[in-house]
C-alpha cells in the first residue's frame, strides 16, 4: 500500500470517527459524567463519618420512613437486597440502625434509626448541602426549575419505554 493511500485511508477514518459521536452523545455523556463526578465527591465527604454514600441513603430514607424493610429499602435506592444488606449489616456495626423482627412474620425484619443516627443525620445533611452547593454554584432557580421539569421528563420518556 502507498503512503498516499494509507494517508487517504488514515483521513478516511478519521472523518468517520469524528461524526460517529453525535451532539446527543455528548450530552448523554455529560449527564453521566456530572452524574459520576458527583457519586465521587458525595463519597469523599461522607468518609469522615466512615459511611459510604449508599449507607446516608439508606439513613435518610429510614429517617423519612421509620421501620422501612429491607426489601422497601432496597427499591427505593434501586439495590439489590443483599447490597442494602451489607449496608445495614455496617450500619448496625456503627451502631446507627437496628433490626427488629415484625410481629405478624418472624422472617420479616424492620430497620430503624438509633440515636447515634439521629444525632449524625444533621452532619450528613450539611455535607449534602454543601456537595450540593458546589454542583449547583452560579445556577439561577429560574433555571434549576427548567432543568428539573426537563430531567423529570427525560426519566419519564425512559419509565415509558
Amino acid at each position: 500500500m502507498s503512503w498516499e493511500m494509507a494517508t487517504r485511508l488514515d483521513q478516511d477514518a478519521d472523518r468517520a470517527s469524528a461524526n460517529f459521536l453525535t451532539d446527543t452523545d455528548r450530552l448523554v455523556f455529560l449527564l453521566e459524567e456530572v452524574t459520576r463526578r458527583l457519586r465521587r465527591s458525595f463519597d469523599t465527604s461522607v468518609e469522615q463519618f466512615g459511611l459510604t454514600r449508599t449507607q446516608w441513603r439508606a439513613l435518610a430514607y429510614l429517617y423519612r420512613t421509620p421501620g422501612m424493610t429491607q426489601t422497601e429499602l432496597a427499591m427505593e435506592l434501586d439495590l439489590e437486597r443483599a447490597s442494602v444488606g451489607q449496608a445495614i449489616d455496617r450500619l448496625e456495626e456503627l451502631t446507627l440502625v437496628e433490626r427488629r423482627s415484625a410481629k405478624n412474620d418472624r422472617r420479616v425484619w424492620h430497620i430503624h434509626l438509633m440515636p447515634a443516627a439521629v444525632e449524625l443525620l444533621p452532619k450528613l445533611r450539611a455535607e449534602a448541602d454543601a456537595v450540593y452547593g458546589r454542583l449547583l454554584a452560579g445556577i439561577e432557580s429560574k433555571e434549576l426549575d427548567r432543568l428539573s421539569a426537563t430531567l423529570a421528563t427525560l426519566q419519564g420518556n425512559l419509565d415509558r419505554s
